[in-house]
């Protein structure tokens, strides 16, 4: 019974994850029919407290962006892109990582791709390089973010166990960092020079292609309303009060004893933020809710309702069975649940998803909240299916056709740079934890 019902709560996964946007949310809800209706198991709570954190984070985010926050941060970034072309390999994934811990969301990459691709090719380098690090780090820099879904669904599984956000982004924010940028220093020499490429070389025999290439274009300045900058600089306070409370509880509210749950502190804020955003700034009212930070948040809403409440009903019904499976393992190798994470995250192409999932089965398993924490960045699996849209995007923006998916599938411009990555970041990740928890 249980290989069937697991097989069901694959399926789902499997078929959501092929569907896309909300597809995975309401596939978890066949999943829960058939285990119910079927298979008897009760359903366990869903994650609501998750889902209404992320929920005031993304009201606020796209609040900032219909004000014209993100472009105002797109044009700082371009301008950093193009006073130093030489680096490109090292800024373009500072810029993107930048991005993705003030936004939340790794979506807010897809403005710089283009800008990093035209840069790079006008520089002399292998698009390639810059390109792939810059989606890595842009997803990456989810676990770094205090915004982000996965960050705060993590917060509040481990909060009961004393664990602060201030404990977490201690651990992630140089984690991932210094992950990221070991892994620049071998991917920025990955490939041949831009000039020696035989693809490029190629395309160059094209006299169109090459007076394209040679052709220097305007690139369009971005307009910038005056209201942009007090709305980045109201969400950054937002993202800075959030952290702030999460590392000196004292701060809070103090309710029957105990200082108020972060939960309701990042709810409160974040959506006193969006309103404040709102009253101050003007943004289009339409606009908020059209923006792409808004859809990106909803999708993840969705899919943590539906996918998380099957999992962990499905962990619920079996959860001896799972911890006495797994937990020798987990115990001899702790590092191994990062094997999970990742596993689960190639899947189900979801951060918060993956986190709702699994971080409970970790619990449950008695795994330290320090090895919890250090294999957190294994969430980031997107990048070995190369089906993820930044990936995508950045194919079609380097025109050399250095950034490629390779004929066997997996050997695309994307999997060396996410593997260096994921095994830095989680070596500097244990390194950190140990040191702060």
């Amino acid at each position: 019974m249980f290989l069937i019902e697991f097989l069901v709560v694959l399926g789902c996964i499997l078929i959501g994850a092929r569907i896309g946007g909300i597809g995975l949310g309401v596939m978890g809800g066949i999943g829960l029919a058939i285990l119910s209706f079927v298979f008897g198991l009760k359903p366990t709570s869903p994650p609501i407290d998750v889902m209404l954190m992320i929920m005031a984070v993304v009201a606020a985010a796209a609040a900032m962006q219909a004000a014209g926050g993100l472009d105002y941060l797109i044009k700082v970034a371009s301008n950093i892109l193009r006073k130093n072309p030489r680096q490109i390999t090292f800024i373009a994934p500072l810029v993107t990582w930048s991005f993705t811990f003030l936004a939340g969301t790794g979506h807010v990459a897809y403005s710089v791709l283009p800008v990093i691709a035209e840069v790079s090719r006008r520089s002399g380098i292998r698009p390639e390089r810059p390109l792939g690090m810059a989606v890595i780090a842009s997803q990456f820099a989810i676990v770094a973010s205090p915004i982000a879904a996965a960050v705060v669904a993590l917060v509040a599984f481990l909060e009961p166990q004393g664990i602060t956000l201030a404990d977490v982004l201690m651990v992630t924010i140089p984690g991932t960092f210094l992950g990221l940028a070991s892994a620049c220093l071998i991917v920025n020499k990955l490939g041949k020079e831009l000039k020696d490429d035989p693809e490029y070389q190629r395309r160059m025999q094209d006299p169109a292609f090459r007076k394209e290439m040679e052709e220097e274009t305007q690139v369009e300045e971005i307009e910038i309303r005056p209201e942009a900058k007090r709305a980045v600089g109201l969400f950054l306070f937002g993202a800075l009060a959030v952290v702030i409370m999460g590392a000196f509880p004292f701060l809070r509210p103090n309710f029957d004893g105990s200082p108020m749950g972060m939960a309701h502190t990042i709810e409160i804020i974040m959506l006193a933020m969006g309103a404040l955003i709102i009253l101050i700034c003007k943004p289009d009212g339409n606009a908020i809710t059209q923006g792409s930070v808004f859809h990106a948040g909803m999708r993840a809403i969705v899919a943590i309702f539906g996918i998380a409440w099957l999992g962990d009903t499905f962990i619920g019904g079996h959860d001896m069975m799972v911890k006495e499976a797994v937990s020798g393992m987990v115990e001899v190798a702790p590092w191994t649940f990062a094997f999970a994470l990742f596993g689960l995250s190639v899947m189900v192409n979801s951060q918060g998803a993956t986190t709702a999932v699994l971080v409970p089965v970790g619990i449950m398993l008695g795994l330290p909240p320090e090895v919890i924490i250090a294999t957190f960045v294994a969430v980031n699996g997107y990048f070995f299916i190369p089906n993820y849209g930044p990936i995508i995007a950045s194919i079609d923006f380097d025109r050399t056709g250095t950034t490629k998916i390779g004929k066997y599938i997996f050997n695309h411009s994307f999997m060396i740079p996410g593997l260096l990555s994921l095994v830095f970041s989680i070596i500097f990740g244990f390194i950190f934890a140990g040191i702060v928890l």
